[in-house]
C-alpha cells in the first residue's frame, strides 16, 4: 500500500520550460566560446566575450528555479535518499565522462603538456578525486584547477552542495526565511566582487570560497522566483530572451567589473529567468530549444579536454587571426557534435539504465 502511494509521486516527470532549456544551451555555448577566447586574449578587457564565465551563475539560478519546480511538491513524499539518487543519476554520468576525457587529453595531448613530470600515483589520485568530485588542485600543467582533469567540475561540486542543502533545509523553510537567506548571500556576492575585482573565482584553490557565494545567491534566487511565482508574461520568445542573455556575456570589461558583474548576477539573470519562464515558444523554435537544452550539460562537461589541447597548440604554434577564427569556429561545431554523441551513446542510455534499476526497486 505504502509503495503504491509513493511511486507515482517519485516517478512522475513534469513538463519543461522549453525557452529556459534553450537559454541553458545559449549559456553553455557562451562558456565554450569564452574558454577559447581566454587563451587568445591574455588581457580580459580585450576579450569580446569577457563575461562568458557569468553563464555559470545563470546555470546556478536556473538550477534553483528548476529544482524548486521539479521537487518542492514531492520531495517530502519521495524522501531525501530518493532525491539524492535521482540527482546523482542525472548529474554524475557526465562527471565521470568529463574526467575520463580530461585524463586522456592530459596523457596524450599532441601539442604539449608534461604528464611525465607527475608520478603515476598522483595522476591516479587526481583522476579518482575528479570522478568523486573531491577538489584536489595539485597539477601545475592544469593551472592548479580544483579538478585538474575537468575544470568545469568545480561548478558541479557546488551544485551538489546546493542540492544537499536544498534536501535537508531549503525544501522545508518558509518564503520569508528564503528571502532573508537570498539577501544575505547577495551581500556575500557583492563582497566577493569588491574584494576580488570580479566574480571569476571558484575554480581554483585560492578562490574556492568565491564559488560558495556564487552558488548560494543564484540558487536561492532561482528557488525564490519559483516559490514567489515571479513569472513575467511577455512576448520576447526564445530569440528575444536569447539575445538578452547573450548581451550579458559580451558587455564590455572595465575597472567597474566589481560593480557590473554583481548587478548582472543579482538582478539581470533572475529577471531573464522570470521572462524566459513566461514567454511563449513559437513552434519553429521548439526543436532548437530542445536540442540546445539537451546538449547544454554534455557540452559543458566534455569540452574542456579539447581546450587544454587548443591552449597548448595556440602557445606553441601561434596561429594568425584567420587561422584562429577558422579553428575556433570548426572546434565549436565539432564539440557540439561530440556532446550530442556523448549524450546519445553514453549519457542517455546510462541514465535510463540506472533509472530503470531504481524504479524496479521502488516498485
Amino acid at each position: 500500500m505504502h509503495t503504491n502511494q509513493t511511486d507515482p509521486v517519485i516517478l512522475q516527470t513534469k513538463q519543461h520550460f522549453e525557452v529556459l532549456d534553450g537559454l541553458r544551451g545559449v549559456a553553455a555555448l557562451a562558456v565554450v566560446l569564452f574558454h577559447f577566447m581566454e587563451w587568445v586574449y591574455t588581457n580580459p578587457s580585450q576579450n569580446f566575450i569577457g563575461h562568458g564565465f557569468l553563464a555559470v551563475d545563470f546555470f546556478f539560478c536556473l538550477s534553483g528555479f528548476v529544482i524548486g519546480y521539479a521537487y518542492d511538491d514531492r520531495i517530502a513524499k519521495m524522501g531525501v535518499f530518493e532525491f539524492f539518487k535521482a540527482r546523482i543519476i542525472r548529474l554524475h554520468p557526465l562527471v565521470v565522462a568529463g574526467s575520463v576525457l580530461g585524463l586522456l587529453a592530459f596523457l596524450f595531448d599532441p601539442f604539449g603538456g608534461h604528464p611525465e613530470l607527475y608520478n603515476t600515483d598522483k595522476i591516479i589520485l587526481t583522476f579518482f578525486c575528479s570522478i568523486l568530485l573531491i577538489p584536489l588542485p595539485v597539477i601545475a600543467d592544469r593551472g592548479f584547477n580544483l579538478f585538474s582533469f575537468n575544470a568545469p567540475s568545480w561548478s558541479l561540486f557546488w551544485e551538489y552542495v546546493a542540492n544537499i542543502v536544498y534536501a535537508l533545509v531549503l525544501c522545508k523553510i518558509r518564503r520569508g526565511y528564503l528571502l532573508l537567506l537570498t539577501i544575505v548571500s547577495a551581500v556575500a556576492i557583492c563582497w566577493v566582487a569588491y574584494h576580488s575585482g570580479n566574480l571569476l573565482g571558484g575554480w581554483s584553490g585560492p578562490t574556492f570560497w568565491d564559488g560558495s557565494a556564487r552558488i548560494s545567491y543564484s540558487f536561492l534566487a532561482g528557488l525564490l522566483i519559483y516559490r514567489s511565482n515571479w513569472i513575467v508574461k511577455n512576448k520576447l520568445g526564445f530569440l528575444g530572451a536569447g539575445v538578452l542573455l547573450f548581451l550579458a556575456f559580451v558587455m564590455p570589461s572595465s575597472k567597474w567589473n566589481w560593480l557590473s558583474e554583481p548587478l548582472v548576477v543579482l538582478l539581470y539573470f533572475p529577471l531573464l529567468i522570470a521572462l524566459g519562464a513566461g514567454t511563449p515558444l513559437t513552434p519553429g523554435f521548439k526543436k532548437v530549444c530542445s536540442f540546445l537544452g539537451n546538449i547544454s550539460y554534455p557540452l559543458y562537461m566534455t569540452h574542456y579536454a579539447v581546450l587544454w589541447m587548443f591552449g597548448n597548440y595556440y602557445t606553441s604554434h601561434k596561429p594568425d587571426t584567420t587561422q584562429l577564427a577558422l579553428i575556433i569556429t570548426v572546434s565549436i561545431f565539432l564539440l557540439v557534435g561530440a556532446a550530442y554523441l556523448v549524450m546519445v551513446v553514453y549519457d542517455t542510455p546510462v541514465r535510463k539504465y540506472l533509472s530503470n534499476k531504481r524504479n524496479k526497486k521502488l516498485a
